[in-house]
């Protein structure tokens, strides 16, 4: 399959590194126009750098802001008026004990990995519609359907995302444009190493720690392993593709067999 995304823009968040990175290299890679976003322009540079080296032809671009306010998706809606293709990749996960989750780390969860979504789909839709094509995903987790009980807030809120993909899903119905999210396994990102010595011994070396997170937290993982970010990009690159026109209002597992059910 030949995936052409040329003359398309995508909107990327939260890809200065990990899954987003890794994301935004995908789609630059199928010939589109990425812009990465990022609260650091520091970061920002070393993403760019990063994705030029694997994509030496890659247009692309950054803008730096805070998407979990307001203020920081108008700025980068000021910046980059249109899109054709957004995917919400930003997000915060940490294990809390559930009765120590207190009020303001619910609405830090929401705020930033719902709400975040929830404004850029609302800034990005109308164009796409009225251009009669578009292409949103939002970056879910497997903890959506199996919630973590060492993280509920972070399950909740990747809980919400499939909601809100499969409402504004119904809200673009007939445009030629398509809403989805992406249920994403345990991956090798960045901040999984702090998180996986954070439950498990942090004397061990780091094949062996992973093998015994996966053991003890992720069983039900069928590849006994963590997921390579690109391996989650693909099937993004996928989803924003001419070739994936029919499939809107789902939930697309990429999470190595960790949900034990035939449906999400």
């Amino acid at each position: 399959m030949q995936i052409d995304l040329a003359g398309r823009t995508a909107v990327v968040s939260g890809s200065s590194q990990g899954i987003g990175l890794a994301i935004a290299t995908g789609l630059a890679g199928a010939g589109a126009r990425v812009v990465l976003t990022g609260r650091s322009e520091a970061r920002l540079r070393r993403a760019e750098e990063r994705l030029r080296d694997t994509v030496p032809a890659a247009a692309v671009s950054a803008v730096a802001g805070d998407l979990t306010l307001a203020e920081g998706a108008e700025q980068l809606c000021e910046a980059v008026p249109q899109a054709d293709i957004l995917v919400n990749s930003l997000g915060i996960f940490g294990p809390t004990p559930a009765l120590d989750i207190d009020d303001g780390l619910w609405r830090e969860y929401f705020e930033t990995n719902v709400l975040s979504a929830v404004r850029l789909i609302r800034a990005y839709l109308p164009g796409m519609t009225e251009r009669g094509w578009g292409r949103i995903q939002n970056i879910a987790s497997d903890s959506a359907v199996v919630i973590p009980t060492e993280m509920i807030h972070y399950g909740m809120s990747k809980t919400a995302l499939l909601a809100v993909s499969r409402g504004f899903a119904k809200a673009a119905a007939g445009s030629g444009v398509t809403v989805n999210s992406v249920i994403a396994g345990p991956a090798r990102t960045e901040g999984i190493e702090d998180f996986v010595y954070s439950l498990v011994d942090r004397d061990l070396p780091w094949e062996r720690a992973q093998r015994e997170f996966m053991r003890e937290y992720r069983p039900q993982s069928l590849l006994g392993r963590l997921i390579e970010p690109a391996e989650i990009a693909n099937l993004v690159v996928y989803l924003s593709s001419p070739q994936a026109s029919a499939t809107t209002g789902a939930a697309v597992r990429v999470d190595g067999g960790y949900v034990d059910a035939i449906l999400p």
